[in-house]
């Protein structure tokens, strides 16, 4: 009875023992499970799938209206589309409606690159295209380009050759052409802030001689003209709906967009602030729940709607930031699109002008929107 009893505890214990182990192993595996799912919303809260198989659910949530005027501009089942990846540094879009196609730089492939809108279809465009950065085309249809390597503006003629607009201001090299627009007049105006001379990766590095500024081109004479040289770094532009205001973005130190009053339509006056890129970190709600944006980032590219919006590249905060984000003719801003990469440039483009188009570092996305753009392209 002795043996029995003390197997009995011995295996009582060994139960009692295993059993502690069991409970040890759980709690451990619990742990990892909950440290797990703490940090899983954290890396995949913010993914989507951009290739479309795994469709967005209705309305899509990075379309973030912050201001109820924004709301009329959201279309509530159409989603922000990823149609292409595959550049360097993706800029300049612009869009050509007689041949209904989008073209784009990609700056440090020393390329342009052209989407087909009948079937989406993309190829390379021109190569080598002077390193170009901002595109736009002019009321002939033929299109403009600000090439950094070559410290230039040029026009590609209807026939193919090409004419230098710009390349010296009082017979000194420009620094590098960047942003360009066009004036009902005919009138083509540009930035020059120099980035494409500042490395090699997106033109030549060399000297900046002349102070950053932004010129016109008279469309009879050719001449060109400083309108101003009072920004740091004068990088997109555009006009206002009516085109009696100039909106110029300043990626220097101070990071804004300024505007000016057009006088006889060639000058520019009453320079001011339209506003200040810098957002306070604020929730929002959204579809998925409430979310954090805002962030201390920077404009790029920038386009006018008919309602005198002003739709602004947007990047380096990272997300909640990163993408477009959509200003009041007032100054306030009322909405965002939010993208997973920074973005340099947009356009309005598609057949009616509706559709949003945007050069995002790597790639090219597009979303509709309720309004249209107001210029050519």
């Amino acid at each position: 009875m002795k043996d029995i009893s003390r197997a009995a505890d011995l295996s009582q214990a060994s139960t009692t023992e295993n059993d502690a182990i069991n409970r040890r192993r759980f709690f451990a595996t619990a742990a990892i499970a909950a440290a797990a799912a703490a940090l899983a919303p954290k890396a995949f809260a913010a993914e989507r799938d951009w290739t479309g198989k795994n469709p967005v659910r209705y309305p899509d949530p990075d379309i973030i209206v912050l201001d109820e005027r924004f709301a009329k501009y959201k279309v509530g089942n159409t989603p922000i589309q990823k149609l292409w990846t595959g550049a360097l540094w993706a800029e300049g879009c612009a869009w050509n409606g007689v041949g209904r196609y989008l073209v784009w730089s990609d700056i440090p492939n020393n390329r342009q690159m052209r989407r087909l809108e009948e079937d989406g279809h993309v190829s390379v465009f021109r190569n080598p295209a002077g390193n170009s950065n901002g595109n736009t085309f002019d009321f002939e249809g033929r299109q403009l380009s600000c090439e950094h390597g070559n410290r230039r503006v040029v026009r590609y003629e209807h026939n193919g050759s090409v004419t230098v607009l710009a390349d010296k201001w009082k017979d000194k090299p420009l620094n590098a052409p960047n942003d360009i627009v066009v004036h009902p007049d005919g009138g083509i105006w540009f930035t020059d802030p120099g980035y494409g001379s500042m490395m090699n990766y997106e033109g030549h590095k060399g000297e900046l001689q002349i102070k950053e500024a932004v010129y016109r081109i008279d469309a009879k004479g050719g001449k060109m003209e400083m309108v101003s040289d009072e920004l740091e770094k004068p990088n997109g532009i555009c006009f206002s709906a009516d085109y009696k205001k100039l909106y110029v973005a300043d990626t220097g130190k101070a990071r804004d967009i300024q505007m000016w009053d057009l006088a006889d339509e060639k000058k520019l006056k009453n320079r001011r602030r339209f506003v200040d890129m810098a957002m306070p970190p604020q929730k929002v709600q959204t579809e998925n729940g409430a979310r954090t944006v805002g962030g201390n980032g920077g404009s790029d590219g920038i386009r006018c709607d008919v309602d005198g919006n002003v739709w602004s590249a947007a990047g380096w905060v990272g997300d909640g930031y990163d993408g477009v984000h959509i200003f009041s003719p007032e100054g306030q801003r009322i909405g965002m699109i939010l993208l997973p990469e920074i973005c340099a440039n947009l356009c309005f483009g598609g057949e009616k002008r509706n559709r949003l188009f945007m050069a995002a570092s790597q790639s090219i996305y597009a979303v509709y929107v309720e309004t249209q753009g107001a210029h050519v392209t």
